[in-house]
C-alpha cells in the first residue's frame, strides 16, 4: 500500500506578517500614487524588524512592569511608553525594541495576548520606532480609540473623552444640569 502525500497547510498565521495599520497606510498611498510608473515589488520592513508595539496597556502601567515582563522574551534594547500628546502621561502603548528579529517574534508569540495589570495586551511587530511615534494621535491627544469609547474602562481613563466632552455640555459651572 502506497502512502500518499497531502499538501502541506498551515493552520495559523505567520507572526511576522505586515500589520493592518502598515497594509492600510500603503493602500491610501498607492491610491494617491495610481499616476505613478509602476515599481519594483517593495520589500517587506517587517521581515527583519525587531521592535514591536504593544497596545492595550493600562494607563497605570509603569514602565518597569512592561519591562520585566517583555525581558522574558530576549534581551530588551529599549522601551519607548506611548505618552498624551498635550498631558504627557501614559496613554496606554509603548514600542519595545529588541536586538534580534527572533526575540521579537517570541515575544508576539509567547507574551502577546496575555494580561498585564488585568489587561489583554496586543503585540505587533513594528517597522522601527521613529520620534514623535510616542505620543497618541488623538484629538485630545491620547490614542484615537480612546476618543469614541463608549463603555467604561477604569483602567484606560473612564469613558471616552469626547463622550465624556459631549456629556459634560448639559452641566453649567456649577455642575447644575441646564437642559
Amino acid at each position: 500500500m502506497a502512502a500518499t502525500t497531502r499538501p502541506f497547510r498551515n493552520t495559523i498565521d505567520r507572526l511576522d506578517k505586515p500589520s493592518a495599520y502598515y497594509t492600510a497606510r500603503n493602500k491610501r498611498r498607492n491610491r494617491d500614487e495610481e499616476d505613478a510608473q509602476p515599481e519594483a515589488p517593495q520589500v517587506d520592513p517587517l521581515a527583519n524588524a525587531t521592535t514591536l508595539y504593544v497596545g492595550n496597556l493600562s494607563f497605570y502601567t509603569t514602565e518597569e512592569q512592561v519591562y520585566a515582563l517583555f525581558s522574558k522574551c530576549g534581551e530588551i534594547k529599549r522601551l519607548i511608553m506611548g505618552l498624551d500628546r498635550f498631558t504627557k502621561t501614559p496613554c496606554g502603548f509603548c514600542f519595545v525594541e529588541y536586538y534580534t528579529h527572533q526575540d521579537a517574534l517570541d515575544c508576539m508569540k509567547y507574551v502577546g495576548g496575555t494580561k498585564l495589570d488585568e489587561r489583554i495586551i496586543r503585540t505587533d511587530l513594528d517597522p522601527g520606532f521613529e520620534e514623535g511615534r510616542q505620543y497618541g494621535r488623538g484629538k485630545s491627544g491620547g490614542q484615537v480609540r480612546d476618543e469614541y469609547r463608549e463603555d467604561y474602562d477604569e483602567g484606560r481613563g473612564g469613558v471616552g473623552r469626547a463622550i465624556q466632552d459631549e456629556r459634560m455640555r448639559d452641566y453649567d459651572e456649577e455642575g447644575r444640569y441646564v437642559r
